[in-house]
């Protein structure tokens, strides 16, 4: 069983704590032990880091899917980030499409989805949260969406 994050880039770090819960729930009790998340604002970095402290503890695995090759002086390549890839056919889109193919490929190889949204409206967030949810994908929520 396999889940990905989908959140706002402004997500708060009072979230945390809810999120760690969120994961560890899916992990005991759905047999959840494979995770895809991105590299794109505070959400994901939440839930990186969450990720990398549950690692060890619950022998699970995760995996930050990068949009594209990361430059020579990419500084979020740090400790959170110990195992990376690129959505496969990431090159066959176009650079402003490379979020949108990743995430596509999140959803598809995922089986739920955890959400952290508090305004659907304009949010990159919501719009793959809805479309993960119409794949029937479950959905996890964090915000008040």
């Amino acid at each position: 069983m396999t889940c990905t994050f989908f959140g706002h880039s402004t997500a708060p770090e009072n979230i945390e704590s809810q999120l760690e819960t969120a994961i560890i729930n899916l992990i005991e009790n759905h047999g959840v032990k494979n995770f895809y998340v991105g590299n794109n604002g505070s959400f994901d970095g939440l839930a990186t880091r969450a990720l990398s402290e549950l690692s060890e503890d619950y022998g699970i695995k995760y995996t930050v899917v990068l949009e594209k090759i990361p430059g020579d002086n990419d500084t979020r390549l740090d400790k959170y980030y110990p195992n990376t890839m690129l959505a496969p056919g990431f090159e066959k889109a176009l650079p402003r499409f490379r979020i949108i193919h990743r995430n596509r490929w999140m959803i598809k190889n995922s089986d739920y989805v955890i959400t952290y949204i508090i305004n659907p409206f304009g949010s990159g967030a919501a719009r793959f949260a809805e479309l993960a949810e119409k794949k029937g994908k479950k959905i996890i929520k964090l915000g008040n969406y």
